[in-house]
């Protein structure tokens, strides 16, 4: 009996896996990816880490709105995915209002200190020094997670922030049990979480050994960081003890954000981007975020092509797909930054007009070499670890936010006291302008370093609208690879008519002009893979790319289904 119950257990998750129908989804849980249906009047999250969402799901039930869910998921992501979640980063969210049918974006995005200069992270010979803008203080740029989360909630949610951080307090607090993924993520970046005496105080044991899978992680200092906030609000942190801890460390460290750089920090209301796909509304995220602007571009050059008739990741659409990809990273290169220091041709960028100048220089049955790619004549009209969250609560408001350390644990250094770990942002900037960068790619002046500039970011949240109602709440972490995971997920779903975690799960291409390699993930057919060789692509099969968070609501049934991604830790909740 035992072994007949093993079996049915293994085809069961195997159906899971595959997810071939939406009715195969409605009763599946994927490991790391549980997918849940929704039905009228009820919520669904959709986070990078499970207790997280089951925190996000907890504060609906109760009768909280999609913000007061975002806003605590992210809280208790910043003491349970500490590669990843934070109040040391920064991020952007886009807030759709089921009332007034208006999407909002908040960008409480990191910014370089005041005291920053264009050659910080040069030599005299103009050579960059990766150590000292990544692995530094010198690389930390000013947090805005803490102040867009309590503005978000302020603004739009009902619950107050002491109410969305008590969850996080608790895990900080009492502690968690370190789960399979996390463990394997500690152990990969050991060294780094050795290396500065606070963060080995949090995630190495007192006998020596680094903590591991099963055992239970306290933060005391992270819980009286967050406790701080509970009771002062922002300016616990940006202007209380909090900031003389970091003013404190930098200061010994060689660190540039001073007490002025944090009492100015503001997060901003940006007006989000807006484009059009094959009669749905696709919008996302504005500058400094690159994200938006290029999802956009590249679905436009893909409108004048039936990649529904060509098939899901044939050698046709893959090869289409990436010359749209490569023509897109090339504008990105010249034309994206910080829209309050450079003027960002957005209008132009996302035109159909300029789609379709770009469309004509496609060959369909040969690859473009990105050395005779150059960024186009956009008409002027004006790193890795991140982690994404979507939720839609019982009224339809709707959430999609991302945010982000930029490389795994930060810079890898907690703030000591305070118990959480910094940013190393300032790598985002383009530090030798003019320069071609270690990837083969020439540094353009709308990102370089300038002091209190936002740097760029490819985080794109993006809400995809039909007839007026939210149909698809996406995002991903993943670096520049968050531009084709949004996109080829967009794909997925409105031209080859796949549920959301088929979407989701499907095999992923990536582009990025240069290096001119075509990185393909594993699952595209050999056939396929010949196929575009033989068009001249130089294929690279890779890493998994992106952790897709996404929730999709079926206009006529208004079912909604949420799908976490497989490759990465995550879950997916409704009720």
């Amino acid at each position: 009996m035992k072994r007949k119950a093993l079996k049915l257990v293994a085809l069961y998750t195997a159906l899971c896996a595959v997810a071939l129908t939406a009715q195969v989804q409605t009763a599946c849980g994927v490991e790391n990816a549980l997918v849940f249906p929704s039905q009228g009047k009820s919520g669904m999250v959709v986070a990078g880490q499970e207790a997280a969402a089951r925190a996000g799901l907890e504060v609906l039930k109760g009768g909280g709105n999609a913000v007061d869910g975002a806003v605590t998921m992210a809280f208790v992501m910043a003491v349970t995915l500490p590669r990843a979640g934070n109040i040391g980063g920064g991020g952007f969210m886009l807030i759709h209002s089921a009332k007034t049918k208006e999407v909002v974006a908040i960008d409480y995005w990191q910014k370089a200190p005041g005291r920053a200069s264009r050659n910080m992270f040069t030599d005299r010979d103009g050579n960059a020094d990766l150590k000292l803008r990544r692995q530094s203080h010198l690389a930390t740029a000013v947090p805005g997670t803490v102040a867009g989360l309590a503005m978000a909630l302020q603004k739009f949610g009902t619950i107050s922030l002491a109410q969305a951080l008590a969850p996080a307090i608790r895990y900080a607090e009492e502690g968690f049990v370190i789960n399979e993924k996390l463990a394997t993520n500690m152990k990969a970046y050991e060294t780094l979480l050795r290396a500065w005496p606070a963060t080995a105080k949090i995630f190495v044991k007192p006998d020596g050994k680094l903590y591991g899978a099963g055992d239970i992680l306290v933060q005391k200092d992270l819980a009286g960081t967050l406790k701080a906030i509970a009771k002062d609000g922002p300016d616990a942190f940006y202007k209380g003890a909090t900031a003389d801890l970091i003013v404190k460390q930098m200061q010994a460290n060689g660190g540039l954000i001073t007490r002025e750089d944090l009492a100015a920090y503001e997060p901003l209301f940006r007006t989000p981007v807006r484009g059009s796909y094959r009669g749905y509304d696709v919008i996302s995220m504005s500058p400094p975020s690159a994200g938006g602007v290029h999802i956009i571009e590249i679905l436009n050059i893909l409108e004048g092509f039936d990649l529904s008739r060509s098939g899901q990741n044939s050698a046709a659409t893959i090869h289409l797909t990436a010359e749209a990809m490569k023509r897109a990273f090339a504008d990105l290169s010249e034309y994206l930054g910080d829209p309050d220091f450079v003027k960002v041709p957005v209008k132009g960028l996302t035109s159909k007009s300029y789609a379709a100048d770009l469309r004509t220089k496609i060959n369909p049955l040969k690859t473009t070499s990105g050395k005779d790619i150059r960024p186009g004549d956009a008409p002027r009209y004006e790193r890795d670890e991140t982690t994404h969250f979507s939720i839609v609560d019982k009224e339809g408001n709707a959430v999609s936010s991302t945010y982000t350390l930029n490389g795994n644990f930060g810079n890898g250094m907690v703030v000591e006291g305070a118990g959480f770990l910094l940013n190393n942002e300032m790598d985002n900037f383009n530090v030798r302008p003019g320069r071609i960068d270690e990837g083969g790619i020439r540094e353009g002046e709308a990102n370089a370093i300038t002091p209190n500039k936002r740097m760029l970011s490819a985080m794109s949240p993006t809400i995809v609208m039909k007839d007026g109602k939210v149909f698809l709440v996406t995002g991903s972490p993943g670096s520049s690879r968050i531009i084709s995971t949004n996109l080829q997920v967009i794909m997925n779903v409105i031209d080859h008519g796949m549920n959301i975690q088929e979407g989701v799960n499907a095999p992923r291409i990536h582009n990025e002009w240069l290096p001119d390699e075509l990185q393909i993930e594993k699952g595209i057919s050999p056939d396929t893979i010949k196929l575009l060789s033989n068009m001249g692509h130089t294929v690279v099969v890779g890493a998994a790319m992106g952790a897709s968070s996404s929730i999709l609501i079926d206009g006529k049934s208004s079912m909604r289904y949420g799908a976490a991604d497989p490759r990465r830790e995550g879950s997916a909740l409704g009720y």
